[in-house]
Formats: C-alpha cells, sequence, structure tokens
C-alpha cells in the first residue's frame, strides 16, 4: 500500500508501499532547431571605407580652435602621425569612459545568477515554513488523552497474503490463524486474490484455494467474513498499467469482481494505485461494482490513500514530483460515499517520529471522520510491518503510536462513531509485539 501504496509509493497491487503480499516462493505476480550540419554561416561582402567618414571617425569630435588669429585651424598634417593612420586614431579617439561590453555583460550575469539563488531561497522558504508549522502541528495534535470507550467496535479488518488461496497453506495454518484473531475485534479478512491483468481481467487460475480457504474460516471463525483483495498498478504516471479511462477495461474490472463473488467471497477490496485526486473513471467504476455487489448481497471496499494534510497539498506534491500522493478530503468523501467500507492507508507518510507520526495519524483519522457518511465504515490502517526506506521509518510508524493516534482522532471528532475500526496491514510481517500492542491499546480486552 502506499507513503502513502495498502506510495506516498509500492507495489499498487497491495495497499501502500509496504511489503510485498505475496512475499512466499511460487508467489503470483502481482526552444528550436539549431543549424543543419554542413550549414556555413554567410561571410559579409567587404566594402571600401569612405575617406571623409574615415577622417570623421579618426578626429573624433570637432572642438573650436585654440587661437582666434588663426580661423584656417592648424596644418593638415598638424594632428600628428594619427592623421594618417585611420585605425590608429580611431583607437586613439576612443572614449576611456565608454563602458566595455564584456564587464556589462559579466554583470547582467551576475545579477541573473543573484535572482536565481534569491528565487530559490524563496521557494524553498515558502515550502519549509508550512511544512514547519504543520509539523509542529502534529506534535501537538499528538498531545493529549483519549476519550475512555475509544477502542475497537469489532468491525477491524487485516490484509492476508496471496498464500492463502494459491494451495500453499493447510488446515493448520487456518487453525493458527484463527487462534491468533479469536477474541480481537477483526471481522473482515481482505485476502490477496489479484493482481488483476491490466486489461482489467482476473484469472482464475491465481487463486485456486479459495473455496477452500473460505469454507475453513467460516467454521473456524464463524461470522469472520473473507473478501477479495484485488489491485493493481495504474498508468497515471508510467506507460504501463491498468487505464481506468478505458471503458472496456472499467468493465473488465466489474466482469472480475462478479467472478470472485460467484466463487463465494463475500466482498471485493480494492487497491488500485497510484490513484489521483479527482479521477472521475474510478468514481464511475465504483458505481458500478455497487450494483454489483449489491446484487450478491456482498460488500464492496477500498483502500484509499491519505488526505491532503494541507490544503491542496496533492497539487503542491504533484507539481513537485510527479506522484500527488494525498487525496483532497472532498474527493475521499466522493469515494466513501460510493462504498461500504473506506481503509485509509495511513502508514508510509515520511514522519521521523513516533510523536508526528501518531499526530499524523490522529489528524487523518479526523479528517476521514469529517466526511465519511455514518453508512460507510471507516478504518484506520496500522503498519504491521518493519521496513525502512523512503517515506517510512519502523521506528516512527509503530503500531502503539498509530493506535494512539487513531484514539486522540476518534475523541475529538466523532467519539460515539459506530461504523468504524482499524485494518492491519500485513498478516505475513506481523511481530508479536504487533500483535500485543493492538491488543492491549486497541482491542483493550
Amino acid at each position: 500500500m502506499e507513503s502513502g501504496a495498502p506510495a506516498s509509493s509500492g507495489s499498487a497491487s497491495e495497499p501502500g508501499a509496504g511489503p510485498d503480499p505475496d512475499p512466499d516462493p511460487g508467489a503470483v505476480p502481482g526552444p528550436g532547431p539549431g543549424p543543419k550540419p554542413g550549414d556555413t554561416p554567410e561571410k559579409p561582402v567587404p566594402q571600401e571605407p569612405d575617406p571623409q567618414e574615415q577622417d570623421r571617425q579618426a578626429t573624433g569630435p570637432q572642438e573650436p580652435a585654440l587661437e582666434a588669429s588663426d580661423p584656417q585651424g592648424p596644418a593638415p598634417d598638424a594632428a600628428g602621425p594619427e592623421a594618417s593612420d585611420p585605425q590608429g586614431s580611431a583607437q586613439g579617439a576612443a572614449d576611456p569612459e565608454a563602458p566595455d561590453p564584456q564587464a556589462a555583460a559579466g554583470q547582467r550575469s551576475r545579477r541573473r545568477r543573484r535572482w536565481v539563488r534569491r528565487g530559490a531561497v524563496a521557494l524553498v522558504l515558502l515550502l519549509l515554513v508550512p511544512l514547519l508549522g504543520a509539523e509542529a502541528a502534529l506534535r501537538v495534535n499528538y498531545s493529549g488523552d483519549p476519550a475512555d470507550g475509544t477502542y475497537t467496535r469489532g468491525q477491524d479488518a487485516i490484509w492476508l497474503g496471496h498464500a492463502w488461496v494459491d494451495g500453499r497453506k493447510t488446515d493448520a495454518d487456518v487453525t493458527a490463524l484463527a487462534e491468533r484473531l479469536r477474541g480481537t475485534g477483526i471481522r473482515d479478512l481482505y485476502v490477496h486474490t489479484g493482481p488483476l491483468e491490466h486489461d482489467g481481467t482476473l484469472p482464475e487460475s491465481v487463486y485456486p484455494k479459495a473455496g477452500w480457504f473460505i469454507a475453513a474460516v467460516h467454521r473456524a471463525l464463524p461470522g469472520v467474513r473473507v473478501q477479495a483483495w484485488l489491485g493493481d498498478v495504474l498508468a497515471s504516471e508510467s506507460p504501463d498499467g491498468l487505464r481506468l479511462e478505458r471503458a472496456r477495461t472499467r468493465a473488465a474490472v466489474v466482469a472480475s469482481a462478479r467472478e470472485v463473488l460467484a466463487a463465494g467471497y463475500e466482498g471485493a477490496h480494492f487497491d488500485l494505485e497510484p490513484l489521483h485526486s479527482g479521477d472521475r473513471n474510478y468514481l464511475g467504476l465504483l458505481d458500478d461494482l455497487r450494483a454489483v455487489t449489491r446484487a450478491h448481497g456482498a460488500l464492496l471496499s477500498v483502500a484509499s490513500h491519505q488526505i491532503d494534510p494541507l490544503p491542496a497539498f496533492h497539487s503542491v506534491w504533484g507539481t513537485l514530483t510527479n506522484h500527488p500522493k494525498w487525496w483532497s478530503q472532498a474527493y475521499f468523501g466522493e469515494v466513501a460515499r460510493r462504498v461500504d467500507q473506506i481503509a485509509v492507508m495511513s502508514y508510509d507518510t515520511m514522519q521521523p517520529l513516533q510523536s508526528l507520526y501518531g499526530g499524523y495519524v490522529a489528524q487523518q483519522t479526523s479528517l476521514a471522520l469529517e466526511v465519511t457518511p455514518p453508512g460507510t465504515q471507516l478504518l484506520m490502517g496500522l503498519p504491521f510491518y518493519h521496513e525502512n526506506k523512503f517515506g517510512h521509518q519502523a521506528h516512527a510508524e509503530t503500531v502503539p503510536a498509530a493506535v494512539r493516534g487513531v484514539r486522540l482522532g476518534l475523541s475529538r471528532t466523532d467519539a460515539d462513531r459506530a461504523r468504524f475500526g482499524v485494518a492491519l496491514y500485513v498478516d505475513f510481517a506481523a511481530t508479536e509485539a504487533d500483535w500485543t500492542a493492538y491488543r492491549e491499546d486497541w482491542v483493550h480486552r
């Protein structure tokens, strides 16, 4: 999933830029033109100089006679040897105070460099000052105490790797999974069933054991729902990937959803990345998918990008990096109104400290709650993985910090929201410490 890819930049067949959803062996992969060569500048034709003009250039500006008794002025040769040397006369008569063209050009160049430097500094300050202010606000956002009762509502979820449906897992694995999940608030399993092909299709051969897994979960964990996690890389920032602007591709995605529901899945969970804020084709796809899931009595859920931490921040970041990562809050609300569940990929945040990360999650929780309809279940992602890379630092993005941030945001915005939970990413990278923090800080039983 994102730093946005369950990146603001990883495989889009998974929520966010976290670990590969299928790390085990045998997994299914998820300004103008210059002169032409040979052209030679045309040489100017030499012109014979005009002697009178040459004399005028040699003598320079005329001055009044020095002796009034000699109106004729000096004899023709009185000007000295320079009079017989037009070139020398021109040089000797040159104004010593005339500007040096090379020096003037150098001054202009230096002025330009100064303005470039000043502009660069101004741009850095223009970006840095608001960011520093925002970081300070995040630290403040992490302060205080969560309200009582801001714990699990029994509507949590977890993303599971592909090995559960391709034949690598056994009944014993399901038993162990059930023991792990029993007594928690987890109600939905998003099991990796894709990735989708770039044309939107999904070969049945990539999930041969889906029926077995669904039945085994129902026996071991009654009431827990199994949803098909489907995703792909979008061709929004590169030439390769799934193209939502193509009606035929969208229709194929809808057909793929219909197929997994027919296979026994109780919902279709989509993670398409990088998905830019304002994409109307995505909204149209969700409308079509919702009609299918409703007809099957199933759920439609999505993994979402994070919400702008500053107004229009996705536009600024997109201009600078060509990866606009965040969604506007308004667009998030449009998506939330079209689905049954929306899970915010609230990790890969580029925050360097636990306090800043926790404050960021608190902010994201509040922003999401403000625009998510009461009838849509909102889930906030918890980082159950420990990679260190740009966008994600394991020492900062921890489960305790995320849970505290979720509780703070929930307390300040809508402490009594019923349809609310957390989503754990991802099962195969989780540690015992992750599970302990989830149980103690969120399940609280």
